[in-house]
């Protein structure tokens, strides 16, 4: 973060300052664990019922802390009093973008893949100036200020994931750290026990292009028709990526390999050039053609540019994570989340990497889809049976209408069964697997990765498969 008084951190977040000096200055990050407080820190207390950080306040302050910006006056703790601490960080992190004019703010939303194109588009963007991005899926009210803090004089470029679970709540995000850059990937089902219908989940993505000024940029997927009509949303310049034929910054000629890495022939005004992805998954075209939009309109020469793609690796963890076992097992450890549609890219994608052996889907519950649970599992369910899929395992009893989808297809060569729980799984897979097989691990956050974790311990030696 920039330097700032006690006395301008007040005045930016509306607080009063209680036994602090107001020339004192905040000179390192703004945490809200007292484990990572350092000298120079800004402490935030956030009250809970649980966990109430204004029991390590004094701790913080001891570790180096000029301050501590809470809900409640401590006795002898330098303050900035504030009523919501949330709103105060927001106000934080705001009046620090304003005093970076340098700044280049890129945002991105959609239903799935924010994550991992986040993390393509800031590869891209450190190539250009220094960037600053969240670690994994630091994107709600929280993580996104915290995040934005994080930027100095130095930095260039501060890509900015923006997650949802209502109308409303990616133009605060906005309000935060206001985008120059507008990247929309998809509109699909996530959250939608949240947000109601699909129409009000586009209503809440298209609030990012909303919030550009006139002469920002908005980059829209051509080839999700509810983003390609955002166009109409904003007054902005559009640039649209896809492998539609109207898509400024196109991919041809798509195939993959054994291991379900994409080549693609990368078409823009300035010509075209051939483009070898590391990353496993036919869906990893779409994400990286986002990046790649937004690296070109930053300057990246084209041939620079399709030599950077196929350079771009993994940095969020448990996202279509790709690993090799020295038995012979690859395993997809794409456990970190999930909903209907991010499950049928890596079913497609488990498909794609079929060799000698069998492919292998082990599945969890797919949270927060509201009204829609049952048909987006069962949707999951025939979907993998439809691809072929060779051996489903499902976990969990909320899980089942994925088993009942799968076996409900007719002439389907494979084999489903329900499982209790992660262990089950494990067990399973360690009595059956064999070389050659390819195991995809995917599922809400309802302790999937558990299975993943264990394989890649097996893989380890602890527990190898026989």
């Amino acid at each position: 973060m920039i330097p700032l008084t006690l006395a301008e951190v007040a005045e930016a977040v509306g607080g009063r300052l209680l036994v602090a000096d107001p020339d004192a200055r905040v000179t390192g990050p703004v945490e809200f664990d007292s484990r990572k407080v350092s000298a120079g820190t800004l402490f935030v207390a956030f009250p809970g019922e649980k966990v109430d950080g204004h029991d390590y306040a004094a701790t913080a302050v001891s570790a180096g802390a000029v301050a501590v910006l809470g809900t409640r006056e401590l006795p002898g703790v330098p303050m900035v009093l504030v009523a919501d601490a949330l709103d105060a960080l927001g106000a934080l992190a705001r009046a620090v973008v304003d005093r970076l004019p340098e700044l280049t703010v890129i945002g991105l939303t959609g239903s799935s893949g924010k994550t991992s194109t986040k993390d393509l588009i800031a590869q891209l963007t450190v190539r250009l100036g220094p960037t600053v991005a969240p670690p994994g899926s630091f994107n709600n009210e929280l993580g996104h200020p915290w995040t934005a803090l994080r930027a100095g004089p130095e930095t260039r470029f501060l890509v900015l994931e923006k997650g949802a679970r209502g109308v409303g709540h990616v133009r605060y995000l906005c309000e935060v750290a206001p985008p120059r850059i507008s990247v929309v990937l998809n509109v699909g089902v996530a959250h939608l026990g949240e947000f109601g219908s699909v129409e009000n989940i586009a209503l809440a993505k298209g609030e990012l292009v909303e919030s550009l000024p006139a002469d920002g940029l908005a980059v829209l997927n051509a080839d999700d028709p509810l983003v390609d009509a955002m166009a109409d949303r904003t007054s902005a310049r559009v640039v649209r990526y896809g492998e539609a034929a109207h898509a400024d910054v196109r991919a041809g000629d798509v195939t993959l390999d054994g291991r379900g890495r994409a080549s693609y022939t990368l078409i823009t005004p300035e010509g075209s050039a051939a483009v070898r992805l590391r990353l496993s998954g036919r869906h990893q075209v779409s994400n990286s053609l986002a990046a790649a939009a937004v690296a070109r309109e930053l300057g990246m020469p084209l041939t620079e540019l399709a030599a950077a793609l196929g350079e771009l690796g993994l940095v969020s963890t448990r996202r279509m994570d790709v690993f090799e076992r020295p038995d012979g097992v690859t395993v997809i450890d794409d456990s970190y989340n999930a909903n209907p549609a991010s499950v049928a890219v890596a079913l497609r994608a488990l498909a794609g990497m079929r060799g000698a052996g069998r492919t292998v889907a082990v599945l969890g519950y797919l949270a927060e889809l509201g009204a829609y649970e049952r048909d987006g599992h069962l949707e999951v369910g025939r979907l993998a049976a439809e691809l072929g899929v060779d051996r489903l395992l499902v976990v969990g009893e909320p899980a089942a209408p994925i088993h009942e989808g799968a076996t409900a297809v007719e002439n389907w060569g494979g084999e489903s069964v329900l499982l209790t729980d992660q262990a089950a799984a494990v067990e399973v897979l360690r009595g059956e697997l064999r070389p050659g097989d390819v195991v995809l691990v995917k599922g809400s956050r309802y302790r999937t990765w558990e299975v993943a974790d264990a394989l890649r311990a097996d893989a380890a030696g602890e527990g190898a498969v026989a």
